[in-house]
């Protein structure tokens, strides 16, 4: 595995991590650290994984093997001392309809015995506060979603854990949310994110892993994967407005850019990086 980026303490550190129901092995063995301040994808399709990885790590499910630690506590035998520093976001929008958005966060101020003041200083922060009133059955999913990242900010997380933030948001809903997350991310917060939108991890993430079948079969930045994996290829648009593919690792190819360059011919050169998706698919042999 590839070691943590560049940080002075290790967030989170999961050693043979491993969850059996029966004879299913949800998480296979998966061994990773995560960096304080750093944003960690968990990637892969329904069903890899990741949401039973979150529940382990967050105390709501006990492992079968392996071991884990959360800002240095053990996610098993230390799981008070885990609660107060970490919080999280579940896809599930569990808010009190009927309350205010202000009401919803000042319950939660009195649960983790923090000034109900917070309250209006996180709605300001996710960009609800002129709703604050409001109750919230009449929010907008995307509103529901910031409403949930607020409420797990009350206790001022040092982990915050999201499973599938964006999932059934609308594409401007989720451009906001992301937003905030990046928001959060360079205010010193540590995210561990779990997705299937490659292009949102692609866009979040300082590193990510790719989970299949209970297994991390890769795991780097997503830049390292995508040169890794994809084709060091070119489209090149001459100046008599035709279009070349060349593979710039062909040097017959090579030298025919080299040419088009030193006789002024070259319009524009567009290069063709692989995705996250073509590499998850080249890894682990499957289509999101």
């Amino acid at each position: 595995m590839q070691a943590p980026a560049a940080a002075s303490k290790v967030a989170v550190q999961v050693s043979g991590l491993e969850k059996r129901y029966g004879d299913v092995r949800a998480v296979d063995g998966i061994s990773f650290s995560v960096a304080e301040g750093e944003v960690f994808g968990l990637l892969g399709h329904n069903g890899a994984g990741k949401t039973t990885t979150i529940r382990m790590l967050t105390g709501r499910a006990r492992p079968t093997a392996g071991s884990a630690t959360v800002a240095g506590y053990d996610i098993v035998h230390q799981r008070d001392e885990i609660k107060p520093i970490i919080n999280a976001v579940f896809e599930d929008p569990n808010l009190y309809e009927r309350l205010s958005g202000r009401d919803n966060l000042r319950l939660f101020c009195a649960l983790y015995d923090v000034p109900a003041a917070r309250a209006d200083e996180l709605l300001d922060t996710v960009g609800l506060a002129s709703a604050a009133k409001r109750k919230v059955k009449t929010y907008s999913s995307g509103m529901k979603q910031r409403l949930l990242v607020a409420r797990a900010l009350v206790n001022t997380p040092r982990v915050l854990f999201m499973d599938e933030p964006t999932r059934g948001l609308d594409p401007t809903s989720a451009r906001e949310l992301r937003a905030l997350v990046s928001k959060l991310a360079d205010e010193g917060t540590t995210i561990f994110l779990t997705t299937h939108y490659m292009e949102e991890a692609d866009e979040l993430c300082d590193r990510v892993a790719f989970l299949s079948q209970g297994k991390i079969v890769a795991l780097d930045t997503p830049r390292e994967l995508k040169l890794k994996q994809g084709q060091r290829a070119a489209t090149v648009l001459l100046k008599d407005r035709t279009e070349h593919q060349i593979k710039l690792d062909d040097p017959a190819d090579a030298a025919r850019l080299d040419e088009w360059m030193r006789t002024g011919q070259v319009l524009t050169v567009h290069s063709e990086e692989g995705t996250l998706e073509d590499v998850f698919v080249a890894i682990a042999g499957r289509a999101l």
